[in-house]
């Protein structure tokens, strides 16, 4: 079982990250976001980001008029790619955030692995929602059809997101087979802390990927 102290601070970073959700949900629905995915895609990010995501909302992301939003065009690069990163790691946390669940409660193996069936139903959730945030964001930037828009999203954001997921695996790998035994489960709250800790190292795996898409304009800037 984990230590008494590490079972406290899961649960008060899991508390922070939700009332940063809030935070941030609250302040878009006053001032929506002009790309309409992005109010997804900030408290989604606050729930592995913490308060860190609301400092980061703030400086990079909230639209409170004109003049705010001629400084988003002109914002560092590297705010422009921590952007975009966010919005490929969006897709990426909700996938991975329903398949561990799914997998607990059904038990779900693939080659009596359940963490094998962890592995596979994360990367395969997170791929669809990813490429699916990313259809929402090229939607109305370009006057594409529909096919034209997947095959663009998929351009994007396939390798950002994939490389989201190494960052993530890797940490899970750790968490089931050095650092806690027996593995850690859903149920936990210390589960989730961890996940939090996989999440942001998968933001860090993500993020060069983000800047090379964004230099050599396959993605789009943010």
């Amino acid at each position: 079982m984990p230590p008494h102290w590490l079972t406290l601070l899961s649960v008060l970073a899991l508390i922070g990250a939700l009332i940063s959700a809030l935070a941030i949900g609250f302040d878009l629905w006053r001032h929506p976001q002009t790309m309409k995915v992005m109010n997804a895609v900030w408290p989604v990010t606050a729930l592995y980001f913490g308060p860190f995501a609301v400092w980061a909302y703030w400086s990079m992301g909230r639209q409170t008029g004109g003049g705010h939003m001629h400084r988003q065009m002109h914002k560092p690069f590297w705010m422009m790619t921590f952007t975009g990163t966010t919005h490929c790691g969006a897709g990426c946390t909700l996938g991975d955030i329903i398949a561990e669940f799914f997998v607990f409660l059904t038990g779900l193996t693939i080659a009596g692995s359940a963490f094998g069936a962890e592995l596979v139903g994360d990367y395969i959730l997170a791929f669809l929602l990813g490429i699916a945030f990313q259809y929402f964001a090229i939607v109305p930037m370009r006057h594409l059809s529909p096919g034209q828009v997947v095959l663009a999203a998929l351009k994007a954001d396939a390798l950002s997101l994939t490389s989201f997921e190494v960052g993530l695996f890797i940490w899970m790998a750790l968490m089931r087979f050095v650092f806690f035994h027996p593995a850690l489960h859903p149920d936990s709250p210390v589960f989730w802390f961890m996940m939090q800790i996989g999440m942001v190292g998968g933001f860090a795996t993500s993020f060069p990927v983000n800047w090379w898409l964004l230099k050599t304009g396959i993605k789009e800037r943010m």
